[in-house]
């Protein structure tokens, strides 16, 4: 029976690269696999798919009961179909911090590691394999390392994310400012997406002492195109949150060149918030956090409302 490899339901560069990383992987050992989708990439991820000639996997949006299936990028269970507790895991790799609520039917490998990036990680995994990636495959990790990493200005960056990415791009014979230059440049163009596509694109659910939120994180080189849109944004918060059953929608635009994040505030819990977790002070309907890039690293493990 196939293995099917996923990440999470907002699909960026690292799980859809890593999700078809590890099919090539599988695939090489000898176990049938196949990537799949559990939402529209963003435009960045489809970019760096087409970029290095693979097709955009199918979009599937539950799991059946048994089915042998490895998890990439997440171990979150709000990111992952509704089923997944019934299907047959048969590993786990990650590099978020541990949620919990996933239950399997025997034991599993778990791989779940301090990196930036889950590609990195599956480069350590595949040991001597790794050798064997042909050119699309490598050029998949190096995206998914310079996406996750935005080019080493996150602060989620080590020196063996780093080093995976400039050995690769020497393999590759890929310039990595001018190519990272392209992915993000990808990645800024949202003007194709609805205010709820764009709350949505880039998301994950938390919950912070009985309080649930979708942190959405839109990181880009042009962060005015965005903003210009911050009422409808702001007005669109509401039905998101009502639709995805969560109290608030809050939005970080990381701004990529000058490596800071505009935070939309709609109302006094997004005040709070910002008050409360990043020692901000809000004047208006948006407020600027410098140097604040990564949700896993500085959104997250800050956000207070009490």
């Amino acid at each position: 029976m196939t293995t099917l490899i996923f990440g999470h339901k907002a699909p960026d560069t690292d799980s859809l690269g890593s999700a078809l990383i590890w099919e090539w992987f599988l695939t090489h050992q000898g176990t049938p696999a196949a990537a799949r989708l559990l939402g529209e990439p963003n435009t960045e991820a489809a970019f760096v798919a087409k970029r290095w000639g693979f097709d955009q996997p199918a979009i599937m949006d539950d799991i059946e009961a048994g089915q042998p299936c490895v998890i990439v990028d997440t171990n979150n269970p709000a990111e992952l179909p509704a089923g997944i507790n019934g299907a047959d895991i048969k590993a786990i790799i990650d590099h978020h911090k541990l949620v919990g609520g996933l239950e399997t039917a025997g034991p599993i490998d778990i791989t779940v590691r301090p990196l930036a990036c889950t590609a990195t990680i599956q480069h350590q995994l595949m040991g001597d394999a790794a050798a064997d990636m042909p050119e699309g495959v490598k050029g998949l990790m190096l995206s998914c390392i310079l996406s996750d990493t935005l080019a080493f200005r996150s602060p989620t960056t080590t020196e063996t994310d780093k080093a995976l990415a400039e050995s690769l791009a020497a393999d590759l014979g890929v310039d990595i400012d001018s190519y990272s230059s392209e992915m993000f440049e990808a990645k800024s163009d949202v003007s194709a997406f609805s205010e709820a596509q764009l709350l949505r694109m880039d998301s994950k659910e938390y919950e912070v002492d009985g309080t649930t939120f979708r942190v959405s994180v839109l990181e880009t080189t042009a962060p005015q195109l965005i903003l210009d849109r911050k009422d409808a944004l702001m007005a669109a918060m509401p039905q998101v949150a009502a639709e995805d059953g969560v109290n608030e929608v809050l939005l970080f635009v990381v701004d990529i060149l000058n490596e800071q994040a505009t935070m939309l505030i709609p109302n006094d819990l997004s005040k709070r918030v910002a008050e409360l977790s990043f020692d901000a002070t809000p004047d208006g309907d948006t407020v600027v956090l410098p140097g604040v890039m990564s949700r896993k690293k500085q959104i997250i493990p800050n956000l207070k409302v009490s």
